[in-house]
């Protein structure tokens, strides 16, 4: 299988305290992967600096094998909604409309097609109804919805996802992952930072367990099974069913 994601030898420091250590692991085209582990293991950290929005301290990163800059208009980003300023005068359709930039060439504006694409989009997360909306006046999993939907106007091969489902609802986290899964089956590559452990196993075929280091990285059954899970959360709780962990961090 083709390798989509390396990094090797990641190392990452905020404020003078090291966050993520020595993360090396690969992820094979098509899979779609849940990055979990208590708070303040590292894994926002590890996914920005995989992406070069924070600096590293050192580690290699490949994206199908080159170097990130060459994959940077096929890669889709989708922030913990804390990062983002919803005060920002912009409509939903506007929002969605960004994804199609990266492929545009300077100065260009978007064509018909473009925003054509975008509005599809928009119809692929049951959003197209608030296009002409401000973008905080959504909820919260209205918001996610279409920031989902700008990703997916990227036309992207490798999609990043940090926190999807904190504060939403439950019909927009089904939507979600039906479309992630959707994404699965064209090949794509997803990655999700996750912190309910309940659905781990259901969500994604592959975790990656952090805890500043790299606890595991295998088959989602594999990696939640209690000798494995209890290396990173051993501080947090002390018993674990051997199926269907069902634990929220």
């Amino acid at each position: 299988m083709e390798c989509a994601l390396k990094i090797e030898q990641l190392y990452v420091s905020y404020l003078g305290n090291q966050v993520v250590k020595d993360i090396s692991f690969s992820v094979e085209r098509g899979s779609l992967v849940g990055i979990i582990g208590p708070n303040g293991a590292g894994k926002s950290s590890m996914m920005k600096a995989a992406l070069n929005l924070i600096s590293k301290d050192k580690g290699e990163i490949q994206i199908f094998g080159e170097p990130l800059r060459k994959w940077k208009k096929r890669i889709a980003y989708v922030p913990q909604r804390s990062d983002i300023d919803w005060d920002f005068p912009i409509t939903v359709f506007d929002v969605v409309l960004l994804g199609t930039y990266p492929k545009l060439g300077l100065f260009k504006r978007p064509s018909k097609g473009d925003r054509q694409w975008a509005y599809e989009c928009l119809k692929t997360v049951g959003m197209e109804s608030f296009s002409n909306r401000q973008i905080g006046e959504l909820s919260g999993g209205q918001q996610q919805r279409v920031f989902l939907a700008r990703a997916l106007a990227q036309n992207a091969e490798l999609f990043f996802l940090d926190e999807p489902f904190v504060g939403i609802d439950v019909a927009s986290e089904e939507t979600i992952i039906h479309i992630l899964r959707d994404l699965k089956k064209e090949g794509k590559t997803i990655l999700v930072v996750h912190h309910d452990l309940s659905k781990a196993e259901s969500y994604f075929d592959h975790l990656l367990l952090l805890n500043k280091n790299m606890i595991h990285y295998g088959a989602s059954e594999e990696v939640l099974q209690p000798e494995v899970i209890t290396k990173a959360y051993a501080n947090q709780f002390s018993f674990l069913q051997p199926k269907g962990v069902n634990v929220t961090t």
